[in-house]
């Protein structure tokens, strides 16, 4: 019995539980919500689970301290862009944390989903869909040197090991103590989504009141 066009083509959409439906391939910022990307989010561990710990280290608790990690660097980074920095992982909320050797192999059509995906997640928040080169920039040395910390502190490399393939972090003191750490604690799930929220929450606030005492033009 032949089968219809329809039932031929492949779902490319997913459920999420604020009861709105992602298209991967045609993602719509109608369709993207804070509580879904913050519950999914704690929910995906970083390095395939491999972490030492009870907990999984979270994608939500890896973007918080990415973003952490970037005010430290830029300290006037505007609540625009630390937003912006605090999604930089946002799509993973949907296809999950790929390895880098994975997303190597895989090559331009993961490239391709994850762009669609990440700027209709800053077209839905207020954000320009392509953020500046220099944000780009500042996220991902700020990732780079969460990379370093978590695999030392979490994933079982050595200091040489992670130096060789992250490179060791230059001009960033990770602790005020002087040690050499993050001092990283995978938190529970519930911890890591609520944090992650409070977080969104506090930089929306910065956000308004910067638009409520900017000059009308």
């Amino acid at each position: 019995m032949p089968t219809s066009s329809k039932e031929q083509t492949p779902r490319a959409w997913q459920r999420m539980l604020s009861g709105r439906r992602l298209d991967l391939l045609d993602p719509s910022p109608l369709d993207v919500e804070i509580s879904d990307i913050a519950h999914g989010l704690a929910r995906v561990a970083r390095w395939n689970g491999q972490t030492m710990g009870d907990n999984a280290f979270s994608v939500a608790e890896h973007s918080l301290i990415v973003e952490d990690i970037a005010r430290r660097l830029k300290p006037d980074l505007s609540p625009a862009w630390q937003l912006a920095v605090l999604l930089h992982d946002a799509p993973e909320y949907v296809i999950g944390d790929m390895i880098s050797p994975f997303k190597a192999v895989m090559g331009g059509a993961y490239k391709a989903v994850e762009s669609r995906l990440q700027g209709a997640i800053h077209l839905r928040f207020g954000l320009p869909a392509e953020i500046p080169q220099t944000v780009k920039k500042l996220a991902k040395r700020a990732d780079t040197i969460c990379a370093f910390f978590e695999a030392v502190e979490l994933a079982g490399f050595d200091d040489a090991e992670a130096g060789r393939i992250f490179g060791r972090p230059r001009g960033f003191q990770p602790n005020p103590n002087g040690e050499f750490r993050l001092g990283l604690n995978p938190l529970p799930v519930r911890e890591a989504q609520d944090r992650f929220l409070a977080r969104f929450a506090e930089i929306e606030k910065l956000r308004e009141a910067g638009h409520k005492t900017r000059p009308a033009s």
